[in-house]
């Protein structure tokens, strides 16, 4: 089929149907008579579509996205990497996949040992004392570690309002801090791209609750001052908060728990494979030193030698983050990774992100603004300023990256890099892709000496063109949802 794709309401044809249901051998009830007329529906507005016309709806819509599976996934800040298919398999396994959160514990001891190793792992990795598994994703995370932050404070009587985050830090932890109650005080970055010191102690004082830090930040770059930040946060009896979004470019080098860290998380979606997009699925385990884990989430699991079991009141603990344990299934499939990759297996792949990332961006920086020339970790940030000074802006070589078969990169942010251009290759990546990537850009560049016009207009391959964002942003249109069938 040429030209887009219909919506599938608009195949919908009256009469058709694409299932049949068994006898249900039981009399038939009228649902009026269970609940209120105002609860239900007079018209349900499905569509009326035979099964094969749905297999190739879904089908031939599936071809026209880009994923990991189909090419490169340069999405900086959220390490869109290949992942080991076994690693599907054994989340899909019977055993696993067919458990109910309700079970008894004594037939679901294999499952609450597999989350228990995993804590155990994550702590070796980590270099923290304890975890819970319980947050459903990063942010989910900052906020049960600030709310860890605020228990901790609590029990001693501190009053502590403020939270610091360097400018440099990832966007969802101001929302985190806020919603906490803390007020935001933002540190500037310093001419490395590491946190200024002297700002930092210029805010410093016994209001101050805690400091988030995302190391390395989201310039990707290491902070080398990382201890002495620990000190200064200590030295005034706060805490020092752990992002662990780029957990992937340390991990088996160096360890949060041994910077000086109290707190941090772990998106195990992004560091030990889960495919991640769309709002999910995702889970952002929570790791504390000793004098935290007595405020850790409900239930924990705990194991007496003989059997696991879960424990679901602790004196102080913050409550319950989310229902049950955790997300099961992501967790089943970070286990996996960790175990067929071992310990050397996971510092081979930091060490193969890192290499992927400087390689780019000592091929890019020729044709970029490189606002912090020193190596960088897994992800490094570009300026496609002097490329908007000739009338073509970041987001126009963005769109047109779609156009040569790339995903593009994480355009505008961070905030504190003008025109920013953030790109991770993450350590699954050839050679060959990445040459591949960085000759789409020189011909972009070459198109913008040229043909201007062709990169301001882009994209011009893909299903969908140049969309107005800010439109659909404010007002989307959701009235196809309400469409009665046929």
């Amino acid at each position: 089929m040429n030209g887009p794709e219909p919506l599938i309401f608009e195949m919908s044809q009256p009469g058709t149907t694409g299932f049949t249901l068994p006898e249900p051998g039981i009399d038939e009830i009228d649902p009026a008579d269970h609940i209120p007329g105002k609860f239900l529906r007079s018209h349900l507005p499905l569509p009326s579509v035979a099964e094969v016309d749905v297999v190739r709806h879904f089908t031939r819509l599936s071809r026209k996205n880009h994923a990991i599976d189909v090419g490169f996934y340069p999405l900086g800040s959220c390490t869109m990497k290949y992942n080991p298919k076994v690693n599907e398999d054994m989340a899909r396994l019977p055993g696993f996949a067919a458990l109910h959160p309700y079970q008894p514990e004594s037939t679901v001891q294999g499952a609450l040992a597999l989350m228990k190793d995993l804590e155990y792992a994550l702590c070796e990795i980590t270099g923290m004392d304890a975890f819970t598994l319980q947050p459903a994703a990063g942010a989910h995370g900052e906020l049960t570690g600030l709310l860890l932050i605020k228990a901790y404070h609590d029990r001693k009587k501190n009053k502590k309002t403020k939270i610091l985050i360097p400018d440099a830090g990832h966007g969802t932890n101001p929302a985190s801090a806020a919603q906490c109650g803390y007020e935001v005080v933002t540190i500037k970055s310093d001419a490395q791209g590491g946190v200024d010191l002297e700002d930092l102690k210029a805010h410093l004082g016994p209001e101050v609750a805690g400091l988030m830090l995302t190391n390395p930040n989201t310039l990707g770059l290491f902070e080398p001052n990382v201890e002495k930040i620990a000190e200064l946060i200590h030295g005034v009896d706060g805490l020092l908060y752990y992002d662990g979004a780029n957990l992937n470019a340390i991990m088996g080098w160096t360890r949060p728990g041994d910077m000086g860290f109290d707190v941090m998380h772990v998106n195990v979606h992004k560091t030990f494979s889960t495919p991640h997009g769309g709002g999910g699925p995702g889970a952002g385990p929570v790791g504390v030193k000793k004098h935290l884990e007595p405020f850790l989430p409900c239930p924990r699991i705990a194991y007496d030698g003989k059997k696991y079991k879960l424990i679901t009141k602790a004196k102080g603990s913050i409550g319950t983050m989310r229902t049950f344990v955790g997300s099961f299934g992501v967790l089943v499939r970070a286990y996996t990774y960790i175990t067929q990759l071992g310990a050397e297996g996971l510092k081979e792949a930091s060490s193969h992100a890192v290499l992927n990332a400087n390689y780019l961006m000592a091929r890019l920086k020729k044709h970029f603004l490189l606002p912090y020339d020193r190596f960088c970790k897994h992800e490094f940030v570009l300026s496609g300023k002097p490329q908007a000074a000739k009338g073509v802006k970041t987001l126009d070589i963005a769109k047109r990256l779609l156009d040569y078969g790339f995903h593009a990169p994480t355009v505008y942010f961070p905030l504190i890099v003008e025109e920013a251009i953030m790109i991770e290759p993450t350590e699954t990546e050839s050679k060959k892709t990445l040459d591949a990537f960085v000759e789409a850009l020189e011909k972009i560049l070459q198109e913008i000496e040229t043909n201007p016009e062709l990169v301001k207009t882009a994209p011009h391959t893909t299903p969908v063109g140049r969309l107005d964002e800010a439109l659909a942003a404010r007002k989307p249109d959701i009235n196809f949802f309400q469409r009665p069938a046929g």
